[in-house]
């Protein structure tokens, strides 16, 4: 196990059992992502895209309250009042942020904690799985604030039925776990002191199968989603583990029934 390292944005990683713990901490702040958080974020993904050593990662909030209320927007009034420029979709760290988190070569699992609004919202989208407390809210409130959330619109409608997409979008609504349950937008609602846990044991779960095939998987789900059946069969995305080392063991292993000792290659 790796010593948690705290960033002075707010942001703490830990990486246990080959699995890594990514932790939004600024609880006094519901977790709003200021800019520096943003950037947290994207050097944490970039180095445990990188990794080696981890096969999943777990993403929360400090607290019982939110595990995202959103961009920061004190920040936001700060810099709309003085010389830096507004915000703008699809660039810098609003862009980077997010995509960063859904391009993440190993598989994401958001733990909502609490309220999971806007940019908050936005990153539990980019993750591939998402685990809700039961008190948590989830929504994307920017059209009550004059603002955009071009990410969300296009994952949201991605995940849910177009008719609730708009729903949400357009009256900006927080929903409940269960309903983000019902919809499919959340795959399971636990009792809050039992996430965090829950979370890892799933975590844990994925990073003991075959690390190949699951990033594989990854890679052929979020390139060949949309494509026609024809061609996202022949689309060939991600790393090979028909002709790995691990192709290997894991046959071995069940015919010798042990457990298999995954290489990653």
């Amino acid at each position: 196990m790796r010593v948690a390292v705290r960033t002075e944005n707010g942001l703490r990683v830990a990486v246990a059992d080959r699995v890594a713990t990514v932790t939004l901490d600024r609880p006094e702040r519901l977790n709003a992502l200021s800019t520096g958080l943003q950037a947290d974020l994207v050097r944490a993904f970039d180095g445990l895209d990188a990794d080696d050593d981890v096969w999943a990662v777990v993403l929360t909030g400090a607290g019982e309250k939110a595990f995202c209320s959103g961009v920061d927007l004190k920040e936001v009034r700060e810099n709309d009042t003085g010389p830096a420029p507004g915000l703008r979709p699809m660039a810098g760290f609003s862009r980077n942020v997010f995509e960063t988190v859904l391009e993440c070569g190993k598989p994401t699992i958001a733990a909502l904690n609490g309220w999971a609004l806007g940019g908050g919202c936005e990153l539990a989208l980019a993750c591939d799985i998402r685990l809700a407390a039961e008190h948590a809210q989830i929504g994307l409130p920017e059209a009550k604030r004059g603002m955009g959330a071009n990410f969300g619109v296009h994952l949201l409608s991605r995940i849910v039925p177009r008719g609730i997409a708009y729903e949400l979008l357009y009256t900006g609504e927080a929903i409940s776990a269960a309903e983000a349950a019902r919809w499919g937008l959340v795959n399971r609602v636990v009792p809050g002191a039992e996430l965090a846990a829950t979370a890892a044991a799933l975590a844990r779960q994925i990073a003991g199968n075959a690390p190949l095939t699951v990033r594989r998987y990854k890679a052929a789900i979020g390139k060949g989603g949309e494509l026609p059946l024809a061609a996202a069969l022949r689309l060939g995305v991600g790393p090979d583990p028909y002709h790995s080392a691990d192709r290997v063991e894991g046959v071995a292993a069940f015919v010798e029934k042990r457990p298999p000792v995954w290489l990653g290659r």
